[in-house]
């Protein structure tokens, strides 16, 4: 919004001193994660008093836990801190009409929509299931089929590839090193040298021109899995104090750092990465959501003040996805997210586990000898007797190590 204000009074030479820095992507996106930050620290106390008030208290299943029952009341829905948080200075520094700005603000509406009536059914109606659970992945499904659609069949959704060593270009204009631009299905394989994958070679028996063509039919089923496998990781992870929030900071400031690379043609020329021209943009977008989610994470440290319920842990997971498929990115998340991934694998391997072990040796067997002593994994380690602070403190170090590697993954090639 500030943006297009600066575009205007340029246009009718109108020219405030200091107005000029917002044509600055760097400029904008630090003080829009300055605005968020404010806004969650200042705002979510009152947002925190509010759920109070409403009676939007968490309802603790007794799992056994330590310090379990303390945390009965505590206010939940806290992702309404987070949502507010961002998207004020998103509306106020970004150009909101890009294209990836509107991908991305739809993405945390829908999210946390879903998350909303999720955690309204449990508090509101005192439905202790919720909302149920093909409702949650058709949800996911429709995000992943918006996403997808719009990655596939916008026109502004482009890149430009660097040409390859042998090519003869001009190295005194960084732009003519790089490819026209291209519509196309293509993603970034890191640690790999020639680091570019395009989805359309999966349909290998078709000639080139008809896999072009054709390629949304395997895109579109992998952005609906990627977009439902993460948010349901974030949802999962969302069971500790801090855990969420903590590990969804790291994750989304090393998306931001992508964005801010590949929306540059010069760090893109230097860095040697595919140029993705408009994505500067959501660089603000996710340091903004950085800054939300910090400031939350004042009031989600241990003991919380506030839980961000699935309105939070489900928009997180929803939005660190779509950021990392527009970004080319979506093959690191297995890295980036490693602490999703071992959080879901472990609820998926406890139940394949007990299934075995019960078909093959019986029930009180299978009860006994449990994979893990409660899943998802921090579950364990409380069982094991560890405090939650040092479950989380040690969580976001492992998520530091791996935002590092996936860093690294620039030049490492």
């Amino acid at each position: 919004m500030l943006y297009y204000l600066y575009e205007y009074l340029t246009d009718h030479g109108i020219h405030v001193p200091g107005l000029g820095m917002l044509k600055y992507i760097s400029f904008r996106a630090g003080m829009a994660v300055l605005f968020s930050l404010i806004i969650a620290l200042v705002y979510g106390k009152r947002v925190i008093n509010y759920l109070r008030t409403k009676q939007m208290g968490e309802l603790v299943r007794d799992l056994g836990l330590d310090g379990q029952k303390q945390k009965e009341g505590t206010p939940t829905m806290g992702g309404l801190i987070i949502i507010l948080a961002t998207i004020i200075p998103v509306l106020l520094f970004t150009r909101i009409a890009n294209v990836y700005i509107v991908l991305l603000l739809v993405s945390m509406f829908w999210m946390g929509a879903i998350g909303f009536l999720d955690d309204y059914l449990k508090k509101i109606k005192k439905n202790k299931d919720g909302l149920s659970g093909k409702f949650k992945i058709v949800g996911q499904v429709g995000l992943g089929l918006i996403v997808g659609i719009t990655m596939y069949f916008h026109p502004d959704i482009t890149v430009k590839r660097k040409y390859a060593d042998a090519k003869v270009v001009n190295r005194n204009n960084v732009e003519q090193n790089f490819m026209p631009t291209e519509k196309i299905t293509v993603s970034t394989v890191p640690f790999a040298k020639n680091n570019e994958f395009d989805y359309s070679g999966i349909l290998f028996w078709m000639n080139e021109k008809d896999a072009h063509e054709w390629a949304w039919i395997v895109f579109i089923p992998i952005v609906i899995f990627i977009v439902t496998a993460v948010s349901n990781g974030a949802n999962i992870t969302d069971g500790i104090d801090g855990l969420a929030a903590g590990t969804s900071a790291i994750i989304l400031l090393t998306l931001a750092l992508f964005a801010y690379l590949s929306g540059n043609i010069i760090f893109a020329d230097y860095l040697n990465i595919m140029f993705l021209p408009n994505m500067g943009e959501t660089t603000i977008f996710a340091v903004a959501m950085v800054g939300a989610v910090i400031g939350f994470f004042w009031y989600n440290t241990y003991p919380a003040q506030v839980f961000m319920g699935d309105t939070g842990s489900l928009m997180l997971g929803g939005v660190i996805a779509v950021l990392a498929i527009i970004l080319r990115k979506e093959l690191l998340i297995p890295v980036l997210c490693g602490i999703f991934l071992i959080e879901n694998l472990s609820v998926m391997l406890q139940v394949i586990v007990f299934k075995y072990r019960k078909r093959k040796y019986g029930l009180e067997y299978a009860q006994n000898n449990r994979l893990f002593k409660m899943s998802p994994l921090h579950h364990h380690y409380q069982k094991d007797g560890f405090h939650e602070s040092k479950i989380v403190n040690r969580m976001i170090i492992i998520g530091v190590i791996l935002a590092i590697v996936c860093l690294i993954t620039l030049k490492m090639r």
